[in-house]
């Protein structure tokens, strides 16, 4: 009986949400816009979720009819009228004038897409059906929560943790939760143990951490110094035991091995690179400048060199008896970190197999950085390391490795790290799209200023600028050649290479670069300062960004431009 009624009362709750949606109609664009407009502002990864949230949001209020929600938030509808559309016995409400009441077995019941998506916060129940195929880091993750709160998936992903998101859930609300937010089960803060940062850092997300090396300290030596080395998480950071810790190798074509940290020391010989690893979304500011994308606000830090020491990948998959001569069909090494989230999920990645393999391929499994043990930040006891590949795939706090057909069906590889064109946005973004990408591996060829710094004033008279900055290239393909202009790219100058007799494919480190640059005699006023590199494969790079816009705003390579000025006397 108590099943017969639990059933009727969803099917209660069903129908009249789908009226709700119905016969309210939407708001006007230029009330809505209006509506919008006065949101707080905020920065960083926090703004483009936001900015994600307010799409979905302008597409609902002004394309698909679903105003309701919008009206609750702002006014339009009153929850006297909200209680008038439920039917009598569907809901426990309070006094007057108050939302409906749900129980957690109410919300439990709204776990599908079927039912409807519905989810709890800190006391309030939110129906979120709508937004799940439109949710930035997709929609699997909202369905780990249906049905249930996503408190501790904001507690783990705290970029939602702001005003504005908070008001964009607002228009999602349906009631409030029976008994309010019980204290007992309040989410601790799972960013409670990070390890100290340097304060020198430019803190793009407190939480996950990340952060860049500053302008002034990149590439003003062969390596990053550790303290300084841009860190990119993507969830909290795992504090490992070495004596405890072991890794565990499987797959396709070979036996299953562990390895404990000291293993990997004795049973093998150690190997050294020095390779520069760059975040794919390095330089995305440039990208936002152009149109809003979802992602971390990077300017050109998100890049470092470093001497990386640990044993070879290929002569560890070979102790487990791999045999790439035998082993057809596998086309992948998949790898999985330590760092998980509140379901379990770990950070994974893969690359190819010849990369992975290939006897110039140079992939290391790294427990040093310059010289020292590796930071916690950057992946303490054991981090993989795939130099000419983005950083996305050098996989920290690795657990474990898997030879297979296939490549990681991770988020990071299949749903996120893949460049599309200018035309297609998080709205019209489909599973198919994503599907038919391939996932970012080799980066192209890129460069940056990082001296003088953008702004800087001269003194009227002078007649150069001391500049300098970085250039790269995936796929261990050398630099060249990096060309200077002083005035936006009408005249050029050569710069010269200070990174030089690296090896030919085998080019993994950055290369720095300086010069006197000249400037127009005589002139008085702004100067546009910009660098190009050319790799040995002569790939360039494209002149503006808006062409290679994307919507995840990775692997931005144009040209890098800074704004001078030479000041004439007062």
């Amino acid at each position: 009986m108590k099943t017969l009624g639990r059933s009727l009362k969803s099917a209660l709750l069903q129908q009249s949400r789908q009226a709700q949606r119905t016969v309210l109609a939407a708001p006007s664009q230029n009330q809505f816009i209006r509506t919008l407009s006065v949101l707080p502002s905020q920065a960083g990864a926090e703004k483009q979720h936001q900015q994600a949230w307010i799409q979905h949001l302008l597409r609902l209020g002004l394309g698909l009819g679903a105003g309701a929600g919008l009206f609750a938030a702002y006014g339009g509808f009153s929850s006297s009228q909200c209680e008038q559309q439920a039917s009598a016995g569907q809901t426990k409400t309070a006094q007057s004038g108050s939302r409906p009441i749900y129980s957690e077995d109410d919300v439990a019941e709204h776990a599908t897409k079927d039912t409807g998506v519905w989810v709890t916060y800190q006391g309030g129940v939110y129906d979120v059906t709508n937004w799940v195929d439109q949710h930035p880091g997709g929609g699997a993750r909202i369905m780990l929560a249906a049905g249930g709160a996503i408190d501790p998936f904001w507690a783990m992903y705290a970029q939602h943790k702001t005003a504005e998101v908070r008001k964009i859930l607002e228009t999602y609300r349906i009631g409030d939760l029976e008994g309010g937010a019980d204290p007992s089960k309040q989410v601790a803060d799972p960013y409670a143990n990070e390890p100290k940062r340097h304060k020198a850092l430019l803190v793009r997300s407190a939480k996950p951490f990340n952060a860049e090396t500053p302008t002034d300290a990149l590439g003003s030596g062969p390596s990053t110094p550790n303290e300084l080395f841009y860190v990119r998480n993507h969830l909290p950071v795992p504090h490992v035991e070495p004596a405890a810790y072991s890794l565990r190798i499987e797959g396709e074509g070979l036996r299953h091995v562990e390895l404990s940290l000291e293993d990997l020391k004795t049973k093998f010989k150690r190997h050294s690179v020095s390779a520069a690893m760059q975040c794919s979304g390095n330089r995305r500011h440039g990208m936002s400048e152009v149109k809003k994308i979802q992602g971390l606000d990077w300017d050109i830090g998100a890049i470092g060199s470093a001497e990386w020491s640990g044993v070879k990948l290929r002569d560890v998959l070979r102790y487990a008896g791999f045999d790439e001569d035998s082993s057809d069909g596998v086309a992948h090494v998949q790898f999985e970190g330590l760092d998980s989230d509140i379901s379990g999920t770990c950070y994974g990645a893969s690359i190819p197999i010849d990369k992975a393999m290939g006897s110039h391929g140079d992939v290391i499994l790294a427990f040093s950085m310059n010289g020292r043990t590796l930071s916690t930040d950057h992946g303490f006891p054991l981090r993989l390391v795939v130099p000419g590949v983005t950083g996305a795939r050098s996989v920290k706090w690795l657990s474990r490795i898997i030879t297979s057909k296939e490549e990681s069906q991770a988020h990071w590889q299949q749903h996120d790290y893949k460049a599309f064109s200018p035309g297609v946005t998080m709205d019209t973004v489909t599973e198919e799209d994503w599907r038919a990408a391939p996932a970012l591996q080799e980066s192209p060829v890129t460069s940056a200023i990082c001296e003088p710094a953008n702004g800087t004033h001269l003194e009227e008279g002078t007649e150069e600028v001391a500049v300098r900055g970085y250039a790269y290239s995936g796929g261990g393909r050398n630099i060249i050649r990096v060309d200077v202009s002083p005035d936006g790219g009408k005249t050029w100058h050569v710069a010269t290479l200070d990174t030089t007799g690296q090896l030919p494919y085998r080019a993994w480190d950055w290369t720095r670069w300086h010069l006197d640059l000249p400037l127009p005699k005589g002139h008085s006023g702004p100067l546009e300062l910009c660098c190009r590199a050319v790799d040995s494969s002569y790939n360039t790079q494209p002149d503006t960004v808006a062409p290679i816009w994307n919507m995840r705003g990775i692997v931005n390579n144009a040209w890098h431009r800074i704004n001078i000025s030479i000041e004439a006397e007062e």
